[in-house]
């Protein structure tokens, strides 16, 4: 099953000009980042690398314009963003499976860094609300060296599962970012909101935790506990 897809259409490599346009998009954030903002981030996260160390700084504050809703002067890092496709190739990447499986299919027919900038660009996409939720996200995938599979998507996104059915079920992930044991069932707005305090506690710099995080873990604590009560009113 399809869960994700980005097309990014580019110029062709052995061509000197420096295109980038956009294709089909399947790309659901909700629960934030979602399936497609995971999708995004595998993008960054495995192409990134390959890209000169120099622009790394350009590429953050691209992400940061972005989401903010930014008019972003074109071209930008040599490329232009453009609508047309026509004499364009497409690179096609995908996230498939269902709930208990879960795999990235990158399939990359131009350079590095045009794969980097289509992920960004199809970030613009998204609304508002969602950039600012998957953007932090993205900078996160900026810092990863490994893999693309479990191990990745569990560091961005604080979801510990390794079968990603925190990621494709809003309980289950909201259950796994308040830290309730796997499996647990129903639970009572007592038990919700004692997490919650207890998460809020365990993020904040002053009690160990991480300063560069604290913003996201916080954001993630509140969704999670949106989506539990809101759970126990239906």
């Amino acid at each position: 099953m399809l869960l994700a897809e980005l097309q990014i259409w580019h110029t062709r490599p052995a061509t000197p000009t420096r295109r980038i346009a956009l294709g089909h998009l399947v790309l659901p954030t909700d629960p934030a980042p979602g399936l497609g903002g995971v999708l995004l981030a595998a993008v960054v996260a495995a192409y990134l690398p390959s890209v000169d160390d120099d622009l790394h700084p350009d590429i953050s504050r691209l992400i940061d314009q972005v989401a903010r809703g930014d008019r972003v002067v074109q071209p930008r890092l040599m490329h232009r963003y453009q609508v047309d496709r026509h004499g364009l190739a497409v690179s096609v990447h995908q996230l498939n499976g269902d709930a208990e499986h879960v795999e990235f299919d990158l399939h990359s027919m131009g350079k590095p860094l045009v794969q980097v900038l289509g992920a960004i660009y199809a970030l613009e996409k998204l609304s508002l609300d969602a950039r600012r939720s998957v953007a932090p996200v993205l900078h996160r995938a900026m810092r990863w060296r490994g893999p693309i599979g479990p191990s990745f998507v569990a560091d961005i996104t604080g979801v510990a599962r390794a079968d990603l059915v925190g990621v494709t079920d809003p309980r289950v992930w909201a259950l796994q970012v308040l830290g309730f044991p796997n499996g647990t069932g129903k639970v009572s707005k007592k038990d919700v909101m004692a997490r919650f305090r207890d998460g809020l506690r365990a993020a904040h710099p002053d009690h160990g935790g991480d300063d560069e995080g604290a913003a996201s873990a916080i954001d993630r604590l509140g969704e999670a506990r949106r989506i539990l009560l809101e759970h126990l009113v239906k």
